[in-house]
């Protein structure tokens, strides 16, 4: 049984459990490998990739691309995917390249892929999410074990995943960092989607702090009128709970809720305690 991964791991962990079946390193052309379905990182940055493609090209590749076999005589990637990119991008598909060859299933190769790619380059908060999301859901674990997974809290976990909820717009503007993860949990309290991308579209400008945004979230919610009875009602307790401060000469608290309510009465010491009990019993 391979051990757990999580992101208290090096790679090398992650990579070289002896209890994982390993062919020794060996070399294959890029166009035998295919990527990962279950890659967190939806969007990889050209940039990057074009960095890693010339360095690739001065050096070569030093380190090889995991992948494990399939059935239709293909290989897929593992970890490695930004390099198998890079290598594309040069033109070398008949190329052979180092790789490690291991034995995984499914739901290995997604843990694998989630834990490396959060161990090499941090993916983006809703790349993130939605790996962890596809996990719990492929795989049916909970987020208790997804946490011991990757090595974050159930509450990280689950605050990531909240995510999810924001709108498509929004979740492409989380992605591309024009919305921080801050601004976003802000914006998860706005029921009105219209109104809430409009309020992204602010933070996106530099309209808007995450301490802003905030004030603005908590005056666009609809505060109930109180109904004219409720008003008066409340007026009535707080009149008796004055007459009865100033008539028992002590601290008095009414509150009334719900067809019931309380009466709270401050004393000092015993005599006093015998003095209110005489008062309401009636006793001289």
């Amino acid at each position: 049984m391979a051990k757990k991964l999580s992101l208290g791991s090096g790679l090398d962990d992650l990579f070289g459990d002896n209890s994982v079946s390993i062919q020794p390193k060996q070399t294959l052309r890029i166009l035998d490998m295919e990527p990962n379905k279950s890659q967190p990182r939806k969007e990889f940055n050209e940039d990057k990739i074009r960095e890693l493609a010339d360095s690739i090209n001065e050096f070569g590749l030093l380190q090889p691309i995991i992948v494990r076999p399939l059935d239709n005589g293909m290989y897929q990637i593992i970890a490695g995917e930004r390099r198998w990119r890079a290598c594309r991008m040069l033109g070398w598909t008949d190329r052979e390249v180092p790789v490690i060859i291991q034995e995984h299933d499914d739901f290995q190769t997604a843990q694998i892929a989630l834990v490396e790619n959060m161990l090499r380059e941090n993916l983006n908060p809703i790349d993130e999410a939605q790996a962890y999301n596809e996990l719990i859901e492929q795989y049916d674990i909970t987020q208790e074990r997804l946490s011991e997974i990757v090595g974050k809290s159930r509450a990280s976990i689950t605050n990531a995943i909240r995510l999810l909820k924001l709108p498509d717009e929004v979740l492409d503007m989380v992605r591309d960092g024009d919305v921080s993860v801050g601004a976003a949990k802000v914006l998860l309290g706005v029921e009105d989607e219209e109104l809430l991308i409009t309020l992204a579209k602010q933070v996106k400008s530099g309209a808007f702090t995450v301490r802003q945004l905030e004030k603005a979230v908590s005056a666009a919610k609809p505060k109930a009128p109180k109904k004219e009875n409720e008003a008066k009602v409340g007026t009535y307790y707080k009149e008796m709970e004055i007459a009865l401060r100033d008539s028992l000469q002590r601290k008095v608290q009414v509150s009334y809720s719900d067809g019931k309510g309380k009466l709270t009465l401050e004393f000092y010491n015993e005599e006093d305690l015998g003095a209110i009990a005489k008062l309401l019993t009636k006793e001289n």
